[in-house]
C-alpha cells in the first residue's frame, strides 16, 4: 500500500518491509525542510511498527539523492530550508536515529552529498550499475555535517574515506563495492528488486538474536574491547532468554538448515 507522508516522500508497506521513496525528481531527489521531515517521520514510525521488520530507502526517476537543496538551503524561504540544529533531527532528516531494525539503500543513479551520508546511515546499501557516489559538495564549499566524516571511514576506512572527501570524485557502483560502500550489485534498474530480496532474506531471519547482534555491532565503536565483549554477552544473553535460540535449535534438531542451507 502506497501513501504519501508528503507531496516528496512515498512510502509502500508492505509487511514486513517498509519501502521509503525520496520523490522529488525535478531536482535528482534533493532534500529540503519538508522533505527531511518526512523521512524521519516514516522512519520513527516504522520502527514502532510491530508488523514491519526491514525499511529500504531510495529515490524515484532513477536517482537516489544528489544532496540537499542548496537552493532551498540559501533561499531563506520560511519552511523550505533544512535543519541546522546541533540537536534534533539531521539536516537530512532520519541520520541522527539509532533505529532497533535495519534498513538498506536501494542506489541508482546519483548518491552525492548529503545522499552519500543518508546512504552511509542505512546498514547495507545495493546498488545498481548506473550508481555514482561522491562528496560532490566538496566542488561548492559545502561541508559534510550529517555524518558523513564518521560514517565513511568506518564503513570504507580512513585511506578510501579521505580520498573521497578531500577529492570530490565520482566513484561508480563497481569501485564502491570493491571498497565496502556497495554491498551489493544490481543490473541498470534492478537496485529496489535486489534491496527486496536482500530485505526478505533478512526479515525472515529470527528477530530478537538479529537485532541484538546488530545492536552490539554498532554500540561496539564506544567501548574499549573488554567493555564491547561484556556489551555484546548482554545482548546474547537477552537473546537465548527470549526462547528463540532454544526453538531454533529445534529446527535444526529437525534437520532444518544443514550444512549451511538457509
Amino acid at each position: 500500500m502506497a501513501d504519501s507522508l508528503s507531496p516528496t516522500v512515498v512510502v509502500e508497506r508492505r509487511a514486513p518491509l517498509l519501502v521509503v521513496r525520496i520523490n522529488r525528481p525535478e531536482v535528482r531527489n534533493c532534500v529540503d525542510g519538508p522533505t527531511a521531515e518526512a523521512l524521519a517521520s516514516a522512519f520513527r514510525a516504522f520502527d514502532t511498527d510491530p508488523e514491519l521488520r526491514v525499511a529500504i530507502l531510495t529515490g524515484t526517476d532513477g536517482h537516489f539523492c544528489a544532496g540537499a537543496d542548496l537552493k532551498a538551503v540559501f533561499s531563506g524561504e520560511p519552511g523550505r530550508s533544512i535543519r541546522l540544529e546541533p540537536e534534533g533531527d539531521g539536516p537530512m532528516g532520519p541520520t541522527r536515529l539509532q533505529l532497533s531494525k535495519p534498513v538498506i539503500a536501494a542506489v541508482s543513479g546519483y548518491c552525492v552529498a548529503g545522499g552519500i551520508e543518508l546512504a552511509a546511515w542505512c546498514d547495507l546499501r545495493v546498488a545498481d550499475e548506473t550508481a555514482i557516489f561522491g562528496v560532490f559538495c566538496r566542488r561548492f564549499g559545502v561541508p559534510l555535517v550529517d555524518g558523513g566524516t564518521v560514517r565513511l571511514p568506518r564503513l570504507i576506512g580512513m585511506s578510501r574515506a579521505l580520498d573521497m572527501v578531500l577529492t570530490g570524485r565520482a566513484v561508480d557502483a563497481r569501485e564502491a563495492y570493491g571498497m565496502g560502500l556497495a554491498n551489493r550489485l544490481a543490473p541498470r534498474g534492478q537496485a529496489l528488486a535486489v534491496a527486496e530480496k536482500l530485505a526478505l532474506e533478512i526479515a525472515a531471519f529470527p528477530q530478537v538474536c538479529m537485532r541484538g547482534d546488530r545492536r552490539s555491532v554498532y554500540e561496539q565503536w564506544g567501548y574499549d574491547e573488554p567493555e564491547a565483549i561484556a556489551n555484546e554477552f548482554v545482548h546474547g544473553i537477552a537473546t537465548l532468554r527470549s526462547g528463540e535460540s532454544a526453538a531454533g535449535a529445534t529446527r535444526f534438531k529437525d534437520g532444518v538448515g544443514r550444512h549451511g542451507k538457509f
